[in-house]
């Protein structure tokens, strides 16, 4: 598996700040289109032995931006955590690494996962 990022509903002048701060690393940087957001995130990273989810989505956007981690080596994902606070971004609070058990998930379902585990690190 390359490695690779994909941003997922990031608006433009916030993609760019992030894309150039991640240059260095040399790594696929992949911008999702609303109409893929159907299919498997592991399918979107360039993972060939995924398959799509039960759940379908009618949705075209998804509620809030999101970034997903494949394939890096932890000096690589670390760089990138650094890179994107201090690209002047802003708050991205879901962010997620590819793994076995979420690569057959849809963005909507990973999303949907990552606010489940945000609000139980961060009750209010």
């Amino acid at each position: 598996m390359k490695s690779s990022i994909l941003l997922f509903q990031i608006p433009k002048p916030q993609s760019i700040k992030i894309i150039k701060n991640l240059l260095p690393l040399k790594i696929k940087i992949r911008q999702i289109r609303p109409e893929e957001y159907h299919l498997p995130v592991g399918a979107l990273a360039g993972v060939s032995n995924t398959k799509p989810s039960e759940s379908i989505s009618h949705d075209q956007n998804l509620s809030d931006p999101m970034i997903v981690f494949s394939g890096l080596t932890n000096a690589q994902l670390d760089y990138a955590l650094s890179a994107i606070r201090r690209s002047g971004a802003g708050s991205i609070p879901y962010k997620a690494v590819l793994t076995m058990a979420n690569q057959n998930w849809n963005a909507f379902e990973l999303l949907e996962e990552l606010k489940k585990e945000h609000k139980k690190m961060n009750p209010s």
